[in-house]
């Protein structure tokens, strides 16, 4: 790999595996700094349902697009991709080592393949058409009708996802061919960087009772204050930031369409489906280098082995 391509490390994994401790002492390691890739944590003031990371935990380790947007603000993966590659260069300009951090990986790769966004992907009247779909079906006949012409997409996008759901069936109006191939072409590109691309895994039972757990913390530390403020704040239901998990089944306890012990468990539930559809995608992926914490063991062992990696590759 040519060692004029500028240098990046990415550290992956679905929600809960404990990313954030490993990224900071990965940092320090190698004098990086931290770019993050979550759809969520982009927004002030959403702090505990995007387990956002703490000044403190931080640890002097600078941390880019984090509270850079008002949560009624929109984001899209194009947004990101120029913000990230910006602060690539940022940092690499300092002489430090940027290290992309988050579980979104359509993110990820938007930056490591510098994936063309050029193609149209929008039109307002196939989208009237499909939003009236939405009023009157819901989201799931949305959903159906993605799975009968681009079954990829509709595996790996949620049906609650519907700003994905729309793009994807919007994009195969216009062009006759699924985004899904199209995203396909654009992952088999090499990528532009001289990158490490790990993946943290675990157990899957253990995994799913640290997001249960997690949860549980969560609630205990405010999340249904927090999402009560963004309604108050006239922050709307449609908007990007409060599709997150946490959020979209707390706006629906607040306005009474169910209960709060059913928004708990539901968060629950679609945080694990979310972290099932992160591992999948990730399995898709060409050059990822999994860590497995239950073959590795701790963090210190996890590091060491990455280390070893990223020196052999050049990258540090």
């Amino acid at each position: 790999m040519s060692d004029a391509k500028k240098k990046l490390i990415i550290l992956t994994g679905p929600t809960a595996v404990g990313k954030t401790d490993l990224s900071i002492r990965l940092a320090k390691a190698v004098n990086g700094e931290i770019i993050s890739a979550d759809s969520i944590q982009v927004y002030r003031s959403l702090n505990i349902g995007s387990a956002k990371i703490t000044p403190d935990e931080m640890q002097g380790i600078p941390h880019h697009l984090v509270d850079v947007l008002d949560p009624a603000e929109g984001f899209h993966v194009a947004g990101f991709q120029a913000m990230a590659k910006a602060a690539v260069d940022d940092i690499t300009s300092r002489g430090k080592l940027p290290i992309i951090v988050g579980g979104t990986g359509f993110y990820i790769q938007s930056v490591l393949y510098d994936i063309d966004f050029g193609l149209e992907d929008s039109d307002g009247e196939i989208e009237e058409e499909y939003l009236r779909i939405l009023k009157e079906a819901g989201p799931e006949a949305l959903h159906d009708m993605l799975r009968e012409v681009d079954p990829a997409s509709a595996e790996i996008i949620h049906a609650n996802n519907v700003k994905r759901v729309l793009r994807a069936l919007t994009f195969y109006r216009l062009h006759e061919r699924t985004i899904s191939s199209h995203n396909e072409n654009e992952r088999k590109k090499e990528s532009v960087y001289n990158s490490a691309y790990f993946v943290l895994t675990m157990d899957r039972s253990r995994l799913y009772e640290r997001i249960d757990k997690r949860v549980d913390l969560m609630m205990q530390a405010g999340l249904l204050s927090e999402v009560e403020m963004t309604k108050q704040q006239g922050i709307p239901r449609e908007t990007t930031s409060m599709q997150g998990i946490g959020y979209k089944e707390l706006r629906s306890c607040l306005d009474g369409e169910i209960s709060l012990d059913d928004a708990v468990e539901l968060i629950k539930k679609n945080t694990r489906h979310f972290a099932k559809r992160q591992l999948t995608w990730f399995r898709r992926e060409k050059d990822v280098i999994w860590l497995d914490r239950d073959v590795l063991g701790d963090d210190d062992a996890i590091l060491a082995h990455m280390l070893s990696i990223l020196h052999d590759k050049n990258i540090m």
